[in-house]
């Protein structure tokens, strides 16, 4: 047995007991959801949209559909007057017409993040004190607002996210990205929060008040900023207050409709976890068990390596089926998690190769404090 099939076969090893603490984690905690407040505060969502994506008037009119007892304020902005997500708000304001919608429309640029250009171009609209984004590919239940106000109204709370869960709309390769976040990145998340390690800030939605967000810069403070998400959050932390993570997940739309868009879409992610954390990036190798214990196979150990395979296959649809049941999610592929488990293997080691990332057609590269730069 050759040194690379030893270190290949104890990386499989401990990936397969990492599957298993990821299938504890998928439990839900006794006694978690938050208390409802003596009074609800009104809000602003804000939707910072650019084309007419999959899903888009679904997952918008899931935010004009809340059940929350005080006033909801949502501003939808774009960057150009022929962006065909206008078309879109305006059939929601028809559909909607209780609902204090308004629409934002301004070409103005304030750095390399085009989303966060966005988010500064909406923000003297902002009429309310609680401040909630959500990215435009989100998806609420009607009790949405009501588990985020309560959580922001905990003692001690500056910050609330949210994670996700993926929800295909295109087809194939949508179905291998939902299968990413579901039996990838949501593992990961429930694993690290339940033993503490994690720290997550999510595009998926960010709750804060207005007068935090103006005492860590405003939105203008992350304009060349990759991860703008997470630093959002680490801002919030470094002024000592806590981001709560409710055990409530947003549906996040999968669209992508080949293999090419999947791939960037993914590397964006990959580089973009990259610079937040490279580190713990690194250690995350674990967390692919099959593909090491296939190489162990290749490189002289093949019965241990293919038992191990074998393992690693089980222990995933295990984790896979926890999180469908504790959070009452429709049956996936299950066929196709070996596939996604190579595919993302694969992504994690060609994220190393590089620093360039594509985000919605536009290249951009960036450097390793996560600013991002001109390609």
């Amino acid at each position: 047995m050759t040194a690379i099939a030893v270190v290949c076969l104890v990386v499989a090893a401990a990936g397969c007991l990492y599957l298993l603490a990821a299938i504890v984690a998928a439990s839900p905690p006794v006694g978690e959801a938050a208390p409802a407040p003596a009074a609800w505060p009104s809000a602003t969502i804000l939707k910072p949209l650019r084309g007419d994506e999959p899903a888009l008037s679904k997952n918008l009119a899931s935010f004009c559909d809340q059940d929350y007892p005080a006033p909801v304020q949502i501003v939808f902005g774009v960057q150009a007057a022929d962006d065909p997500a206008i078309a879109v708000v305006t059939r929601l304001a028809a559909q909607f017409p209780g609902r204090d919608l308004r629409l934002v429309v301004d070409a103005a640029t304030h750095g390399a993040n085009r989303k966060i250009s966005n988010l500064v171009n909406m923000a003297p609209a902002i009429a309310h004190e609680v401040v909630v984004l959500a990215d435009s590919d989100i998806a609420a239940p009607k009790d949405y607002l009501r588990r985020v106000a309560a959580a922001l109204l905990r003692p001690g709370v500056g910050g609330v996210t949210l994670a996700y869960h993926g929800v295909p709309v295109a087809g194939f390769w949508s179905q291998l990205s939902a299968l990413a976040i579901d039996a990838h990145f949501l593992p990961n998340v429930l694993l690290g929060l339940r033993l503490g390690l994690a720290a997550p800030c999510f595009g998926s939605t960010i709750a804060l008040r207005r007068h935090d967000l103006d005492a860590i810069g405003g939105f203008a403070a992350f304009a060349d900023v990759l991860a703008d998400d997470y630093a959002i959050g680490a801002a919030l932390r470094a002024r000592g207050l806590g981001v709560a993570a409710p055990r409530l997940l947003v549906g996040h739309a999968c669209a992508e409709r080949s293999l090419a868009e999947l791939w960037r879409h993914e590397m964006r992610w990959a580089r973009t976890i990259q610079t937040v954390d490279f580190w713990g990036y690194l250690g995350s190798a674990v967390t692919h068990p099959l593909p090491f214990a296939l190489l162990a196979a290749a490189a002289g150990a093949p019965v241990p390596g293919l038992a191990l395979a074998g393992l690693a296959i089980a222990g995933r649809v295990g984790l896979l089926r926890a999180i469908m049941r504790s959070y009452s999610l429709p049956t996936p592929a299950y066929w196709l998690l070996p596939l996604r488990d190579l595919l993302s293997f694969a992504t994690f080691a060609w994220s190393f190769c590089g620093r360039e990332v594509i985000w919605r057609g536009e290249r951009r590269r960036v450097l390793r404090n996560g600013v991002l730069t001109a390609d």
